[in-house]
């Protein structure tokens, strides 16, 4: 049955296919092909989600936000679901008349509509790389569910879950769509692979390390979701139009895991600020003994998750990053706010470590193309400072700004506890928080100051006590300013919780 609405925008009409077994916009119905192929695919998507997808929740009902469309009244629908049932979705924002390749060597010809032969095999990879993020981060998360400071933050940890299950949904429509039996074998593939597995890990580094805490998930959903944030909005630029479109509306999704993360560490900074407010401790050791997060380790876990997340951007200098952008497949963040769009007479100023001094640092002039990822992690380093300002200014309105003042938290380096590139620690190069180059000794005698320890883990993980209670919220964190979709925060955002 399908129930056929169509709409109109930028004067293309779309037509959104709403009751399908694959709810979708790109009239998979006329492809009895690939809408076979999707189908079948569907059922081990499920067995996937049932064994890797949050544990003892499958048949709570939860109040999720549902896309049914691209258009406002449709991705912003509100209601009650069981998440095996929620309405996985393939949607594509509508397409542009006359687009054209925003940038590179092909500055200014038609998008493709088709994979052109010879990016074939590197568009695969960027899609295949963006796609495996989506599981990988749902698996982290799995056991969350378990710890939950409130039930408001339980709906909104699964609300994440289930739109990344989504996003690796729109990946496998490319990979189905246009790019054969190696795209199905793909797809397959990211079924398979296992966060964290020895045998079978994830592709990206950050997408295999353990989620065990709810300061983890906030500040996951913070720094690494932020950095998604910014891939999706260089590929939103491709010349390639599905992918680009693809994209576009994956963003309006994206936006809520951020928000869940910048808001989730903005709770724990002001229960913790409340606590030393009410009590009159400074020190960390008397601030753990009232049972909320000292900043200091919440400092640690800033660095941890900024570090890991910059590492997702590649490496400083990177010739992938420059046939990217040559070719019209990635492009900068918003490139429409750049004047030159094909990069060949600008450079890029970098700072290096010198090969012949210890600790020096050099400034290298690289071409622009070669530094696209570094241009990339200055405006996702802007944007993750703007939070933590915001984070700042909590601590001062709450603590007074002479008492806040040594208390403020701060973004490291972006030399620091890096493991790639120019900077990357298998490369033999250690910096501190400040950037400064230091030894691998000093590093490690000073790791427990900068970096969570096992103390740290396990005193968090004792925190992380379950509230299943409506209105009710753990003592570690603050409830938030307001509720989802115009709810209060005492709604019953999650019903038929697991004992």
């Amino acid at each position: 049955m399908v129930d056929e609405r169509a709409i109109h925008k930028g004067g293309a009409k779309v037509t959104i296919e709403r009751f399908e077994k694959i709810p979708n916009n790109v009239n998979l119905s006329a492809d009895k092909r690939l809408q076979r192929a999707l189908e079948q695919w569907l059922p081990n998507y499920l067995s996937w989600w049932q064994e890797m997808g949050p544990d003892r929740y499958q048949a709570s009902e939860v109040y999720l936000r549902t896309a049914v469309s691209v258009e406002p009244d449709g991705w912003a629908h509100f209601d009650y679901v069981k998440m095996p049932e929620y309405r996985w979705g393939i949607f594509l924002e509508p397409r542009q008349e006359g687009r054209v390749v925003g940038f590179g060597d092909h500055f200014g010809q038609p998008a493709w509509q088709e994979v052109p032969g010879e990016y074939r095999n590197t568009l695969r990879r960027i899609i295949v790389t963006q796609g495996d993020t989506e599981p990988a981060s749902v698996e982290q998360q799995r056991l969350l569910g378990h710890s939950a400071p409130s039930l408001y933050d339980l709906r909104n940890l699964f609300q994440v879950n289930v739109e990344e299950g989504r996003h690796l949904w729109a990946m496998v429509y490319l990979l189905h769509s246009y790019f054969g039996k190696d795209g199905r074998e793909e797809a397959e593939a990211m079924l398979e692979r296992r966060s964290g597995d020895r045998d079978k890990p994830r592709i990206l580094g950050a997408f295999n390390e353990p989620i065990q805490t709810w300061l983890d998930f906030y500040m996951f959903t913070m720094f690494t979701d932020r950095d998604g944030k910014f891939q999706l909005y260089s590929l939103a630029e491709s010349g390639f139009d599905p992918l680009a479109r693809t994209c576009r509306f994956m963003l309006t999704e994206e936006a809520h895991h951020m928000f869940v993360g910048e808001t989730g560490v903005d709770r724990v900074v002001q229960r913790t600020c409340e606590s030393m407010k009410e009590t009159g401790h400074d020190d960390p050791a008397d601030v753990i003994k009232d049972g909320v997060i000292p900043l200091d380790m919440l400092q640690r876990h800033l660095n941890l998750w900024f570090s890991l997340s910059e590492d997702l951007f590649g490496g400083e200098v990177s010739s992938n990053a420059a046939d990217f952008f040559a070719a019209g497949l990635k492009g900068r963040y918003k490139e429409g706010q750049y004047t030159d769009h094909v990069g060949l007479s600008e450079a890029y100023e970098l700072q290096v470590p010198s090969t012949e001094q210890a600790g020096r640092l050099l400034t290298q002039s690289v071409p622009l193309r070669n530094a696209m990822n570094e241009v990339l992690r200055d405006n996702y380093v802007s944007d993750c400072q703007r939070a933590v300002d915001k984070w700042n200014r909590t601590i001062e309105r709450v603590l007074g700004p002479e008492r806040g003042g040594p208390h403020l938290l701060k973004l490291p380096s972006r030399r620091f506890h890096r493991h790639i590139g120019v900077y990357g620690m298998t490369s033999g190069h250690y910096f501190d928080p400040e950037g400064r180059a230091i030894s691998a000794e000093e590093f490690e005698q000073s790791r427990h100051r900068w970096l969570p320890t096992a103390k740290d883990r396990a005193y968090i993980k004792e925190l992380q006590r379950p509230v299943y209670e409506r209105g009710k919220i753990a003592g570690w964190v603050a409830p938030p300013a307001r509720g989802i979709n115009g709810q209060p925060f005492d709604f019953e955002y999650v019903k038929h919780c697991p004992a």
